[in-house]
């Protein structure tokens, strides 16, 4: 296309990765496999990986006494935990957090380890990620405490290894910045400076010290402004946590009821 560059044409024809794309990292990966192996008593010599670039688990070799433990495709899940439970091949396995019980065909069949865990992985996507195994038999979900603060700790090695962590900073009512009114307006509140109340500010000298500054410049203010200003953050805070207390809650029908009513 014209105007183009060389490096603009080769992107378009290299294939795009999607979700199922979803490499793990080696560290967080290992963390996982020995909380597994902890947790059920697997041997990490009898562990398999199926899911590899250009791999088919259907026609994978799999040794006797082996256990599947990996990332598999998330787009195929059930179909993928309905291949190993007819071929009792036990598996551990990654599976999108939000949509762990979407499975119709084999949900009340594994057992959902269910974690608080977002892992980047190597494709840049980052995914709510908990487990289904067909270990834990009885059991349908659970919660992964230990896994969860495992896979945390790791992933915030890895963080801080690999990306600069911006510093957060509060600022008296008497500075206001681009990003404090941005809040006030997401939540309603009507908040104005007028000309003769405010001047522009880039770096409070508490901070030009040591090197800092406002990022983006922001605006000091009178002292009646400030007042209003921590008005403003107030109504904000309040009606934050409204909205969240507002959240609809749905109810069970007389229907639901008589099934619960015939559970053990």
């Amino acid at each position: 296309m014209k105007g183009e560059t060389y490096e603009q044409f080769v992107e378009k024809f290299k294939p795009k990765k999607t979700t199922d794309d979803c490499y793990t990292p080696p560290e967080i990966y290992e963390t996982i496999r020995d909380w597994a192996c902890k947790e059920y008593g697997i041997d990490p010599d009898k562990i398999v990986r199926p899911f590899y670039p250009g791999g088919d688990y259907e026609h994978y070799d799999y040794p006797d006494g082996c256990v599947v433990l990996d990332n598999p495709p998330f787009s195929i899940l059930s179909k993928i935990c309905e291949f190993y439970l007819e071929r009792g091949i036990p598996f551990f396995l990654f599976a999108p957090s939000l949509t762990a019980f979407s499975a119709a065909k084999t949900v009340m069949r594994v057992c959902h380890i269910i974690c608080d865990a977002s892992i980047v992985y190597d494709n840049g996507a980052t995914v709510k990620t908990s487990f289904v195994t067909s270990y834990d038999d009885g059991i349908i979900a659970r919660t992964g405490v230990e896994l969860t603060q495992e896979i945390n700790r790791v992933s915030a090695e890895i963080r801080a290894r690999t990306v600069k962590q911006l510093p957060k900073y509060e600022y008296p009512h008497h500075v206001v910045t681009a990003a404090m009114i941005q809040k006030y307006a997401r939540y309603g509140v009507d908040f104005r400076v007028n000309r003769g109340e405010c001047t522009c500010i880039k770096v409070l000298d508490s901070q030009r010290a040591r090197g800092k500054g406002i990022y983006g410049g922001g605006l000091l203010l009178s002292d009646v402004k400030a007042i209003d200003h921590a008005a403003a953050e107030r109504a904000a805070a309040e009606r934050a946590a409204a909205e969240k207390a507002n959240a609809h809650v749905w109810e069970l029908s007389d229907r639901e009821r008589d099934i619960i009513a015939s559970l053990g």
